[in-house]
């Protein structure tokens, strides 16, 4: 089974994004070939300093290496070092139907709310066919809110093959986990665009400072409380194991514990977790070579592959001097 899956380089990664995709998306690093990206090109429709964009991208790569993704496992490579990709969107773009772009959720959802869209924006589920398609993907992790896109890219492989012959691999979405709630400082789902969000990374300095922070009732300190109502203890279960999970419920329901004991639990217990991935950054950090090194080599694997369904692709609809008959 081929896996492919993407994610935008538009800031730092939080515990969010980690608990809510990028963990689920290592743990497919195992299958039979495993493809990731970062999505610099997807990203141009939000970020428009070059700066800004080329370390945002480096700066993901990093993360997920520290998170555990293996380039001896995987490819790890940057949408934008892959042309291919953008020669199969145009090609795809000849036989996509407006009607089938207008109904697409980010478009719509500006177009509502009167802020005039572009046309990278309008297109974007093309770019992102293409990403799935020139891997011969066969399964896609998403979340429920992009499941559209994967059936988008079937509507478009289906339709190429109906008018080519069959070129195209029809992927599968897997919906990915959502059961682990990760709350942001304010109790509210931690999100960037509510700027609520604790990084994975941020100096455990700033860490602590966010954390002291949460949002919690009015609760006294001799008060019993209820864990199964409160963000600070949602965010522990993120980090700790049940029978500590269990010892600070009973410390909840007890009473003679304040919430900045709470508090304090999920810091050091975020610390602990996250501490590994902490040292591999640095030394990643540190040696940019090597950054680069894995990621020249991601994109030939990546070009490798897509170059192969990129000549099926030409060669089914004619375009390629290769293909010329004699």
């Amino acid at each position: 089974m081929r896996v492919l899956s993407g994610i935008q380089p538009t800031g730092r990664f939080h515990w969010g994004n980690y608990f809510g995709a990028i963990k689920q998306y290592i743990d497919l690093q195992d299958n039979e070939q495993a493809f990731y990206f970062i999505a610099d090109l997807h990203a141009l429709t939000t970020i428009r300093d070059a700066k800004r964009l080329r370390q945002n991208s480096q700066e993901a790569a990093i993360d997920l290496l520290a998170l555990g993704l293996d380039p001896k496992r995987a490819t790890l490579f940057r949408q934008s070092d892959v042309p291919e990709v953008t020669s199969l969107t145009w090609i795809l773009m000849t036989i996509t139907q407006m009607s089938l772009l207008e109904k697409c959720h980010a478009y719509k959802d500006k177009k509502a709310k009167g802020i005039a869209a572009d046309a990278g924006l309008f297109t974007y589920p093309v770019l992102m066919a293409a990403d799935i398609l020139l891997y011969d993907s066969d399964l896609v992790p998403v979340g429920q809110d992009q499941i559209q896109h994967v059936e988008v890219t079937r509507d478009l492989a289906q339709r190429f093959n109906t008018l080519f012959g069959e070129t195209l691999t029809l992927p599968e979405s897997r919906v990915l986990d959502t059961s682990a709630k990760v709350p942001g400082i304010d109790g509210e789902k931690m999100s960037k665009s509510y700027k609520n969000v604790i990084e994975i990374f941020e100096t455990p300095k700033k860490q602590r400072k966010k954390v002291m922070s949460i949002k919690t009732d009015s609760a006294t300190l001799e008060d019993p409380k209820d864990p199964d109502n409160c963000a600070v203890f949602a965010l522990y279960k993120l980090f700790a194991d049940e029978t500590q999970q269990a010892e600070l419920a009973k410390r909840y329901r007890a009473g003679g514990m304040g919430y900045g004991d709470a508090k304090q639990s999920v810091h050091d217990a975020a610390l602990e977790y996250f501490g590994e991935a902490r040292e591999r950054r640095e030394q990643l950090a540190a040696d940019t070579d090597t950054l680069n090194d894995i990621l020249a080599e991601g994109a030939r694997q990546a070009r490798e592959k897509g170059k192969e369904v990129l000549d099926r692709v030409q060669a089914a609809c004619g375009l390629g001097s290769t293909y010329i008959s004699k």
